[in-house]
């Protein structure tokens, strides 16, 4: 008998002052049974940072033909494709085939270990940024999640905070390599 995913809800008040991006954000998470609270608060996060009309979640671990994070305009178009961990080479040269641009979030401490093993092969994927975020962060994340949460998340100056009533937590992201909009890649 196969697991069920764990249903979980969340209330977000965000207030993106970088982007003067400011809404309610009301979500369904759906926590497959081999992902853990850090990953699922990681999606959450990358959720509300990138928020905009046409954001859904993916399906995920579920299917392995969806980001964890999408943007899609009015035609079907998928205009931002965000993935979290440590994607192989050929899942990320095929979102870059796909999407306008693609983030990618590793939070993992494997994390440099895994952008030297791959970097030097996605030299050419011009839309392609990678993010860090460390471990400990991660792990703090996963201190706040509930079945039912109630977040604020923070962005002004480009520092990030996600917050409870219970707890708060400073997101730090490093760019290992970002894109820009010109197409020229930003190291």
């Amino acid at each position: 008998m196969a697991l069920k995913a764990t249903i979980h809800k969340a209330e977000v008040q965000l207030a993106d002052m970088d982007r003067n991006h400011y809404a309610d954000l009301s979500l369904t998470l759906a926590r497959h049974p081999s992902e853990n609270d850090e990953r699922m608060m990681t999606r959450l996060l990358m959720y509300a940072l990138h928020a905009q009309e046409g954001i859904a979640l993916g399906k995920g671990l579920s299917d392995v033909e969806e980001p964890a994070v999408w943007v899609k305009d009015m035609t079907g178009e998928i205009q931002l494709w965000i993935d979290i961990g440590q994607p192989d080479e050929v899942r990320l040269r095929k979102a870059c085939g796909r999407a306008a641009q693609v983030v990618v979030l590793c939070y993992a401490s494997s994390c440099d270990i895994w952008w030297k093993q791959i970097e030097s092969r996605l030299t050419r994927l011009r839309n392609l940024t990678v993010l860090r975020m460390p471990a400990q962060t991660a792990q703090a994340l996963a201190g706040l999640a509930e079945r039912s949460m109630r977040l604020q998340c923070l962005v002004q100056d480009g520092a990030v905070t996600l917050s409870s009533d219970a707890a708060a937590v400073e997101v730090e992201l490093v760019t290992l390599r970002g894109a820009q909009a010109d197409g020229r890649v930003q190291a």
